[in-house]
């Protein structure tokens, strides 16, 4: 290949890359953006710093990615563990997904209770 058919090549598949990233849908996450914005709202600035609660974070993280059935979206979810208790945000493929990701945050060593504010998508 010359080195001209090799710059071709370069400028078409860049071309198709960047026709393709403008078909693609964009995640909109600004409403749940907006309602973690809130005062009342528990985010991830608020995971304790305690070791205990930092282990079964860890767990959780764990499990969660470690689920390969689970969408990219379930394994990016967002949690805070704080004294037995995580509470689950974040948008998710379906309800059943949202189900399957509870069902495995249960069966982490260490959680007590599981507060579910999961979004489907559908």
């Amino acid at each position: 290949m010359t080195t001209r058919s090799t710059v071709m090549f370069l400028v078409t598949a860049l071309a198709a890359t960047s026709a393709f990233a403008q078909d693609a849908p964009k995640a909109d996450n600004t409403k749940i953006n907006q309602r973690d914005r809130h005062g009342g709202q528990t985010t991830a600035f608020d995971q304790p710093n305690d070791a205990e609660d930092i282990k079964v974070a860890a767990a959780v993280r764990k499990a969660i990615v470690g689920d390969d059935s689970l969408s990219l979206s379930a394994h990016n979810v967002k949690f805070i563990a704080s004294d037995g208790t995580v509470i689950l945000r974040g948008p998710v493929k379906d309800d059943a997904e949202k189900a399957r990701v509870e069902s495995i945050v249960k069966g982490v060593p260490g959680v007590a209770t599981v507060q579910n504010q999961l979004d489907s998508k559908h």
